[in-house]
């Protein structure tokens, strides 16, 4: 279905340029998670390169202007398309969220000045940070080609990542590391927000390969 969105709407000028700047903000979305980890987990005097708030609010802004003109075509054009309207009206709120953890993630960071340590955590949270990393890149080419196979590869992998991410903070819980307070709390927060941005990726590639009652959720064989 999503497919067929595509091709008919790339055909309008107005939903063309819709498609676009969805993309737009989802890099802009990668871009904000990028320098809020590496300030987080390499620097230590929370420094951030780039104005991430400055880029959340555009990318809030952007939102607003697709919903508009999802809205606004919609009631103007061809009804037979409210079903993919809804899809990327559904899409740019995932995206929207993204932006809103990346921005936490920079709260984190301008908090806790030095770079953040996960103790005997290390190698499973640079995992999870590869594999965050790794479901940007493919939701940013999957969702403008409707590649069905790139976004079953962040389905398939969600699950697990999650899993880990429950499974260090209730370690945590359980005093079982030797980090400190500040570092523990810390820690938990920014899997929590780890976790969120994965699973607000994992919801524009199921709207790939689902129909719309069911993006959100696996897919269904």
């Amino acid at each position: 279905m999503f497919r067929e969105f595509l091709n008919i709407w790339r055909k309008k000028d107005l939903t063309s340029e819709t498609l676009n700047e969805s993309i737009e903000m989802l890099r802009e979305d990668q871009e904000m998670f990028l320098e809020s980890v590496r300030s987080l987990r390499e620097s230590d005097d929370g420094e951030l390169r780039i104005d991430i708030y400055k880029k959340d609010k555009d990318i809030n802004k952007s939102e607003r202007d697709i919903r508009k003109k999802v809205l606004t075509h919609l009631m103007l054009f061809d009804k037979t398309e409210i079903t993919a309207g809804l899809v990327l009206a559904s899409i740019v709120i995932d995206i929207e969220r993204i932006g809103d953890y990346t921005k936490n993630i920079a709260d984190l960071a301008i908090l806790h000045k030095k770079k953040l340590s996960a103790g005997s955590f290390e190698k499973l949270v640079i995992s999870i940070e590869n594999r965050v990393r790794e479901f940007f890149n493919i939701t940013i080419k999957a969702f403008p080609e409707s590649n069905s196979e790139l976004a079953r590869k962040v389905l398939s992998e969600y699950k697990k990542l999650s899993y880990n991410c429950t499974a260090i903070k209730e370690s945590l819980i359980k005093k079982e590391d030797e980090l400190d307070v500040l570092d523990a709390v810390t820690l938990a927060l920014y899997l929590r927000f780890l976790k969120r941005i994965a699973a607000h990726l994992f919801n524009i590639c199921t709207s790939i390969v689902n129909p719309f009652h069911r993006i959100g959720y696996k897919e269904k064989k």
